[in-house]
This record gives C-alpha cells, sequence and structure tokens, in this order.
C-alpha cells in the first residue's frame, strides 16, 4: 500500500520514500509513500523527478506519468530507476502541481456556485494547468446567465474562502446532503473512507485531488467559452492568470 501523502498535504512538493516494489517491464516503481497527485476527478497526475536519498549514488530519474494501481502508485520514469529497498526522494514538478490546485479549486467554486444558485448537476469534467472545463445540467445557458455566473465565481475568490479537507468513514460521508455533485456517483463500492473537500461556506463534495488552502489564491476566473452539448447538457470553460507558486513546502 501506498501512503497517499498528498490527501493531507497539497503543498508538500518534496518527500522521503523507499521502494516496495519495481516494475521493470513498465519502467516503473512503487514506493511506500508519495506525494505524486495520480490522476482522476479530471485532474491529470503529477509529474517530477526521484534522486537517491543521501549522496552515495547520482540516481536521478525523470518521472513522466503516475498511476494508482490496487493499493499501490506506479511512478512511470523516462530513465533507469532504483530498486526494491532503495531510500529516495520525490521532487513533484512544483509549479505545474499549484497551475493545477488552483485550477482544481476554481472548478469546485464554479460548481458550488452554480449548485446553489441554480441547482444543476455536474455531468462530466476536465482540466489542464490554468483552463478546465464543466458540463452541468442546463437546459438553457444564454449570455446574460455566462456573465451572472462569472461574477459570482469571481466574488467567492475575493471572498477569501477557507479550504478544508477532511477522511471521514464512508458511512459518515455519505450522509452528508449533496455530497456527491455528480450526476453518477464515481466512488467505487470498495472505498472504505471517503475524502472531503469544503470551501467553506460555498461547497462541500467528496475529491481526490489537490487544491489550495483558500479561494484568494486561486486569483481572478474567466468564462472562456460555453456551448451546449444536447439538450440539457451545456458546457462552460474556465481560465486563469498565471501567478508564481509559493517556494518550499508551505
Amino acid at each position: 500500500m501506498t501512503e497517499l501523502l498528498f490527501h493531507t498535504d497539497s503543498y508538500l512538493r518534496e518527500f522521503e520514500a523507499e521502494v516496495v516494489e519495481v516494475d521493470a517491464g513498465r519502467n516503473a516503481v512503487i514506493l511506500d509513500r508519495t506525494a505524486f497527485y495520480a490522476g482522476g476527478g479530471g485532474q491529470p497526475c503529477d509529474v517530477g523527478e526521484l534522486r537517491a536519498s543521501g549522496e552515495a549514488s547520482p540516481l536521478e530519474a525523470a518521472v513522466t506519468a503516475v498511476k494508482k494501481e490496487g493499493e499501490g502508485v506506479l511512478h512511470f520514469l523516462a530513465d533507469a530507476g532504483p530498486g526494491v529497498g532503495d531510500r529516495v526522494v520525490g521532487a513533484v514538478a512544483w509549479e505545474r502541481r499549484y497551475r493545477l490546485m488552483r485550477t482544481h479549486t476554481a472548478m469546485h467554486i464554479l460548481c458550488g456556485v452554480v449548485w446553489r444558485d441554480y441547482g444543476a448537476q455536474v455531468t462530466g469534467g476536465n482540466m489542464e494547468p490554468l483552463e478546465g472545463r464543466m458540463d452541468f445540467e442546463f437546459e438553457n445557458l444564454q449570455r446574460e446567465l455566462v456573465d451572472e455566473i462569472e461574477a459570482k465565481i469571481n466574488a467567492e475568490v475575493e471572498a477569501a474562502r477557507e479550504v478544508r479537507v477532511k477522511i471521514l468513514p464512508r458511512a459518515a460521508a455519505e450522509a452528508i446532503p449533496d455530497l456527491i455533485r455528480t450526476k453518477i456517483n464515481l466512488v467505487p463500492v470498495a472505498i472504505t473512507e471517503i475524502r472531503t473537500v469544503e470551501i467553506v461556506g460555498l461547497d462541500l463534495q467528496a475529491d481526490g485531488g489537490t487544491h489550495v488552502a483558500n479561494t484568494r489564491e486561486v486569483g481572478p476566473l474567466r468564462i472562456l467559452d460555453y456551448k451546449s452539448k444536447g439538450r440539457i447538457n451545456k458546457r462552460i470553460r474556465i481560465g486563469l492568470d498565471e501567478r508564481p507558486a509559493p517556494a518550499g513546502n508551505e
């Protein structure tokens, strides 16, 4: 089992770990703990590098992709990797990760506003650094409504709302009304604990991704495009501005 450090600290950019398994055929390793997000919920996986812990080895291998497989997390490498039992330092590509944290939080702001004010469920979504799209059960979506939504999501950014993460027993999580905001419940039945992400005063959802600690970190939001994807399925695409990531494991 790989301990998922990003579940409790999205700002952790470097960590020490031990290699517990090597998949030579795919040039990948499984670590006992990781801060690399493995992808899911529309958020891409992290990339970065592994290097030897200490000065005894010159190992430095690029992590090109990360994938959860069973109870472990595979780290796919571009170069020759470490062996079982080796201690390594993992370094997440921090600027890219922080852009995704801001983007994912922006998606929650959008979802929270649309659910609170219009009662529309999410039917799909995806994101890249500084840009994302969400599909909602809107029958009509006109320019006036889009402008209204844009003003409201920016007001939530300026409200500087705290973002809280909790891991709850499944029964406790499922007792929370409207915790699953997607049209289809995507939480596998085998999951016994559910991680929740709350934008205090706006939104509470089951979610496994990485987020900033306060909505003000997201920065100004723009609705780049909107279109119909069906009779009651409308797509909204949002964009974020560039801003520097905080330094260090902060």
